[in-house]
């Protein structure tokens, strides 16, 4: 029986330090061993990040749980903490099947996704927060909105997209391979620049 995953175990406590630079990859995984996989880069010293939601399911008794799962079974987010060559091997040297995430089909160039950028998203993703929702790359790339920075409230210093779904305003941020919208009023935010 698999073990309870609990947002401790899954990600250490994030803060954000405008001195660390250190950009994240994205991996496309083609198992469904999240979590073995997290573990992998966690002993060869690579901090990963798996985003994680809280699902509603039934126990033996008939009675809704809540249970933390990952919100996508195939991508994992890892620190670059090595050349990308370095990265190549240790993906190929892995026993599970993945793939970091490129710029396009045309180069062999990793995807690089900005710390604040990364921080941001982990923020968003963080399983507490209430009206969120997740979407696909390409959802998340067809959705029209003004790039806009949060001024006021709990989201304060956050920056995406403004996004209107189902009368309601929503801020995206976008990665490769996921999108994450957080409701949000559009009176907190400043359009930028």
């Amino acid at each position: 029986m698999q073990d309870e995953i609990t947002p401790a175990k899954t990600q250490e406590q994030q803060t954000y330090s405008p001195e660390d630079t250190t950009p994240w990859y994205a991996i496309r995984l083609f198992t469904n061993n999240q979590m073995k996989v997290g573990e992998y880069f966690k002993e060869h010293g690579i901090e990963f990040f798996i985003p994680m939601q809280y699902r509603i399911y039934e126990d033996e008794q008939g009675r809704p749980k809540k249970k933390l799962r990952p919100v996508v079974s195939n991508l994992i987010f890892v620190k670059k903490t090595m050349t990308s060559q370095a990265m190549q091997e240790l993906v190929w040297q892995s026993q599970f099947k993945m793939s970091v995430i490129t710029r396009d089909r045309n180069t062999r160039e990793y995807y690089e996704i900005p710390a604040k950028q990364m921080f941001e998203f982990r923020t968003m993703c963080n399983p507490e927060i209430e009206m969120r929702k997740f979407v696909s790359a390409e959802e998340a790339r067809h959705k029209v909105g003004a790039p806009v920075l949060v001024c006021h409230g709990p989201l304060k210093g956050l920056s995406g997209r403004l996004v209107r779904e189902n009368r309601k305003y929503f801020l995206l941020k976008e990665v490769p391979g996921i999108g994450v919208m957080l409701k949000v009023t559009r009176w907190c935010c400043k359009v930028m620049q």
